[in-house]
């Protein structure tokens, strides 16, 4: 087979497509695509006159608070999924595990956060524009618009609430030691216990020594044939005494 070679900017080009690619950031590109487009027809448009006045008003049932709320959540809420990509980008790059709790504690957090903002707003948006008295020509598009992508909204950052929570937490070195040990423990607890007591190991050796013992005993039960050569010593003392004859 031939091998194929990549250059470093082929390679960087492929990792560029696989983070593209993943569902954590097709969800962050959307919901900060979709704050954009918010707050950016809202400062645009949202604002007009009538004919007969020169003063601004809202498009939105000329209530100030709607549009306001619809710009700051757009903005904040664009804010945060740039800030988090990058995160997402960078991720390798960081390598204290507690930095990395932190970061996806703080996605979860806002991202469900998020997911209730938007839906608030977009029943609020819908109900001033129902309730508009005055319909502007410029600014009719613009509340439509920021309408519906508040709608667009909710699923996106509900989606990532659940990518958030479905990442499993990083664990640090020293505790995954510590888990490491007490699982050896516990092993070997369960091992020493389920070997029965009476299964004990007995070598050769110790066998040929324990059938050995009835020669020793032999030996021991012959030990009167000492005896009686030491009885047949008068014997000699009797040879010796003939000599001078």
């Amino acid at each position: 087979m031939r091998r194929v070679s990549l250059s470093p900017q082929e390679l960087s080009e492929n990792n560029v497509l696989l983070f593209l690619r993943q569902p954590r950031t097709i969800a962050r590109i959307l919901a900060g695509l979709f704050s954009l487009i918010i707050f950016a027809s809202l400062v645009t448009d949202g604002y007009q006159n009538l004919t007969t006045s020169s003063q601004l008003r809202c498009v939105l049932n000329d209530n100030w608070v709607a549009c306001s709320y619809a710009i700051t959540a757009g903005v904040l809420a664009f804010l945060q999924s740039s800030l988090f990509l990058v995160f997402d980008a960078y991720d390798i790059i960081i390598i204290s595990h507690k930095v990395k709790s932190v970061i996806l504690s703080l996605d979860l957090t806002f991202s469900i956060i998020w997911s209730c903002v938007w839906f608030v707003g977009f029943c609020f948006l819908a109900n001033q524009w129902n309730r508009s008295a005055h319909h502007y020509l410029l600014g009719s598009s613009s509340a439509s618009a920021s309408i519906a992508f508040a709608f667009f909204s909710i699923p996106c950052w509900v989606r990532n609430s659940h990518l958030s929570f479905l990442t499993p937490r990083p664990i640090s070195y020293k505790q995954s030691l510590d888990e490491g040990t007490v699982a050896l423990t516990t092993l070997s607890s369960v091992t020493t216990t389920s070997i029965p007591n009476s299964m004990e190991y007995h070598s050769p050796i110790e066998g040929r020594r324990a059938s050995s013992t009835p020669t020793e005993g032999r030996r021991a039960s012959s030990t009167p044939t000492d005896g009686r050569r030491a009885s047949s010593t008068p014997t000699e003392g009797r040879r010796a005494s003939s000599t001078p004859t």
